[in-house]
């Protein structure tokens, strides 16, 4: 038998034909498997690197008929299982595109699984949150023709305003005598490059010992999806006492313990809050001493669970 695609139609014909054996996997999570699923389907996570062995377990003869499902047409869940099972060898596949939501009639609910809703998905109350300094992390890479340098900065304290659920506006102290490079930790070239970045070369850190960003406004985007930007921020970038506007998208999301959190990647103009330090905009003939204007900022805000 070819692998396809198979009709609920005919599915509904295997699952109740005697003496048929079929296997039908749900590929899904295992919680939503819980929450709902086709009668006689065992579940197996195709998103799970044991997915293979887990498959081998539950199908133990490659020849066997195995119908694999998902949650419905537009996720690739159920193609991604087809896929992996051909390249195990099995034989006689099909994909049950239409998944859960395509399935008419009735399904199997485990007792002790809640119900997936939305209108039950995490929320966070209104009002004003602080930043969970120990879970936030800014990340930051400096870059010359040939080499780089990575390191991170931290969050000295900060905080967002949630109106509707949704962000819409927050502060952020950045301690900026935190600074630290990865790439030359434990190297005695750590301390002489962290002093030059915090010598007035670069952020003259005992004269300008933070920096702040303030959000303007959040604008949320028309096109979106989980792991994808779905916000777009503006706010005022403070290094030196220089204020500067800067723009960036952000992914968001909440956790199923309601824990809010952002993360972003940006570029900034380092020359823009005058640092110019072996800048080839206002340097002529630098030589070994070029560093590239543009600075790359990973950013992972996590807001503090305070019930």
């Amino acid at each position: 038998m070819m692998n396809q695609l198979i009709a609920t139609d005919a599915l509904h014909e295997l699952m109740e034909k005697p003496g048929e054996t079929m296997h039908l996997i749900d590929v899904r999570l295992p919680a939503d498997y819980a929450a709902a699923h086709l009668p006689g389907a065992v579940n197996a996570c195709v998103f799970e690197m044991g997915f293979g062995d887990n498959i081998k377990q539950a199908v133990p003869d490659v020849s066997d008929l195995v119908v694999v499902y998902g949650a419905h047409a537009s996720s690739y869940e159920s193609r991604v299982a087809l896929e992996k099972l051909l390249r195990l060898g099995f034989t006689n596949v099909h994909e049950y595109r239409v998944g859960l939501a395509g399935w008419p009639g009735e399904v199997v609910r485990d007792q002790e699984a809640p119900a997936v809703d939305d209108e039950d998905a995490p929320q966070v109350r209104d009002g004003r949150h602080l930043v969970d300094l120990e879970q936030s992390e800014v990340h930051w890479v400096g870059r010359n023709l040939l080499n780089h340098h990575e390191g991170s900065i931290r969050l000295q304290n900060g905080f967002v305003h949630i109106s509707d659920g949704q962000l819409v506006g927050g502060e952020f102290m950045i301690d900026m005598t935190s600074m630290r490079c990865s790439d030359l930790a434990g190297d005695a070239m750590h301390d002489v490059l962290i002093a030059h970045l915090e010598s007035d070369d670069f952020f003259d850190v005992e004269k300008f010992p933070t920096a702040a960003f303030c959000i303007e406004t959040v604008e949320r985007l028309p096109v979106t999806a989980p792991g994808r930007p779905d916000l777009r921020i503006t706010g005022d970038l403070r290094i030196r006492d220089v204020d500067v506007p800067i723009e960036f998208d952000a992914v968001t999301g909440v956790t199923a313990d309601g824990v809010m959190a952002a993360q972003a990647s940006l570029k900034i103009d380092r020359t823009l809050w005058g640092v110019l330090y072996g800048s080839g905009s206002f340097f002529a003939n630098l030589g070994m001493h070029l560093v590239n204007d543009l600075v790359a900022i990973d950013l992972k805000v996590v807001i503090a669970n305070d019930g």
